[in-house]
């Protein structure tokens, strides 16, 4: 198997090289744009988050938040990682992701609790979707319910995970945490992220310049965010249809792409991404489905919505 997947890379690579030779051009301008957008968008929105999430997660270490507990025991967050939810609403795409990684790597809780927590614990941030989205749309609730609707659908995600048992045991012989060096862990994350950025953008321009174009256009949005979440929302304002818009990018937003996908492996050595993957294909699934009903005017969110927030009342009062 290994082999096989070493052959496939080998040919990969044979074939971008070829491709980089004869299309040199097209490159470049993919590789400046993917630079312009690092320096003005992804390292003034996330470094500061990667920093003070490294930060933070020294900084609580073992301990327990008694206003965080409810909502913990309600998804099976282990008591060591309660304040994991802080940063994984407000840090953005992939600071979540580092925070579970930090968590298992300071022996805070085990690698099986870590890869459940990459299912619904790793986010888009307030600062990319007021910073950028809100940009695309003329009204600012609607970023606002973008936002509710993707923490919705990231909860709605974390009750349809199950806890392991495996994982409940572990957690009682948790290590004494190791503190993280902070500025150099989000600079080598940032680093990463950075690359992966540059490298699909580079992707996506060839791929407009070959087969895109022929798609309608909300088509060539979806893609786009499917392969590289911050490129796909640059192109929202081609939509013309607001709730058309509206429903690409909740969908995009909350799978948050391939390109995610990997600052998130890169992010977290050591810990699978199987977790990860199912949890934001199952996330983009319920987005998808809140955001139609919302937008197509569909009598069917407010009931489930309700259903929702009981289950949850339940396992709170449960513990």
């Amino acid at each position: 198997m290994q082999r096989k997947r070493d052959r496939f890379c080998g040919i990969g690579a044979a074939i971008g090289m070829l491709v980089l030779i004869f299309d040199s051009r097209h490159a470049l301008e993919g590789a400046r744009s993917a630079l312009e957008l690092c320096l003005s968008t992804v390292i003034p929105s996330l470094f500061p988050f990667f920093l003070l999430s490294t930060l933070l997660t020294n900084a609580l270490g073992n301990e327990t938040y008694r206003f965080l507990g409810p909502l913990s025991k309600a998804f099976g967050i282990p008591r060591a990682a309660e304040s994991i939810w802080i940063p994984s609403f407000l840090g953005g795409y992939p600071v979540g992701a580092k925070c579970a990684g930090d968590l298992y790597q300071s022996g805070q809780i085990p690698r099986k609790e870590a890869e459940r927590l990459l299912a619904f614990c790793n986010n888009v941030g307030p600062a990319f979707l007021f910073g950028m989205v809100a940009a695309s749309f003329p009204e600012r609730y609607m970023v606002w319910l973008l936002w509710i609707i993707h923490i919705l659908s990231a909860l709605l995600t974390a009750a349809f995970t199950p806890v392991e048992k495996s994982c409940i045991s572990a957690e009682k012989t948790a290590q004494i945490p190791r503190r993280i060096p902070a500025v150099a862990s989000a600079a080598k994350a940032m680093c990463l992220v950075c690359c992966w950025v540059v490298l699909f953008r580079i992707i996506i321009t060839f791929l407009n310049v070959w087969f895109l174009w022929m798609f309608p256009q909300w088509l060539q949005t979806l893609l786009i965010g499917i392969l590289e979440l911050t490129n796909g929302c640059c192109e929202l304002l081609r939509i013309t249809d607001v709730r058309l818009r509206f429903i690409v990018c909740s969908c995009i937003l909350a799978l948050g792409g391939v390109c995610v996908l990997f600052q998130t492996a890169s992010v977290t050595p050591g810990i699978s991404i199987g977790y990860y993957i199912k949890g934001k294909l199952m996330q983009t699934a319920f987005s998808a489905l809140i955001s139609c009903a919302i937008m197509l005017n569909q009598g069917l969110f407010v009931p489930a919505l309700t259903l929702f927030f009981l289950y949850v009342i339940r396992k709170m009062k449960n513990g």
